[in-house]
């Protein structure tokens, strides 16, 4: 599995505007609602009931909210960099600035558990998290997300 697979360029985006957790998750939602097709509102409720039931946020800035929906045939993810780091209740309590979100069908198994171990290992690399963190152009995100993976790949 490889980024490429996984995410859309227009499902990338520098945000100015999250202010609350809450904030991205409806920022997430409208994001991969234009991306993907999917309902925002669905998105986020989904992203709200996962939340619930323990934080997403994995440390070090980087918050990994995930959710299975009914309707989708792949897992599909967005990326966004914040560009003001917001409380996500991680388990560091370290505030987030980037966010992975990935989304699976409901009966997805072990794809969904590739891509997220794929997230995962790569956005605990300080070295991608710093490259992510000084370019805040989605289309240079998006890159540097793709050409990371294929790297680790090879």
């Amino acid at each position: 599995m490889q980024f490429v697979t996984l995410l859309k360029p227009e499902a990338v985006k520098v945000l100015t505007s999250a202010s609350s957790k809450k904030r991205l998750m409806q920022d997430i939602g409208d994001l991969v609602g234009g991306a993907y097709g999917m309902n925002a509102g669905r998105v986020v409720e989904a992203l709200i009931a996962r939340e619930s039931l323990g934080p997403t946020g994995v440390g070090h800035g980087v918050a990994l909210p995930h959710a299975r929906l009914d309707g989708l045939n792949e897992v599909v993810g967005a990326f966004v960099l914040l560009d003001k780091p917001i409380d996500f209740s991680s388990v560091d309590r370290q505030p987030v600035d980037i966010a992975f979100a990935l989304f699976a069908p409901e009966d997805a198994g072990v794809e969904h558990l590739k891509a997220l171990a794929l997230v995962s290992r790569t956005l605990r690399d300080n070295s991608v998290c710093s490259k992510l963190r000084a370019n805040p152009d989605a289309a240079t995100l998006y890159t540097i997300l793709t050409e990371e993976n294929s790297v680790q790949a090879a």
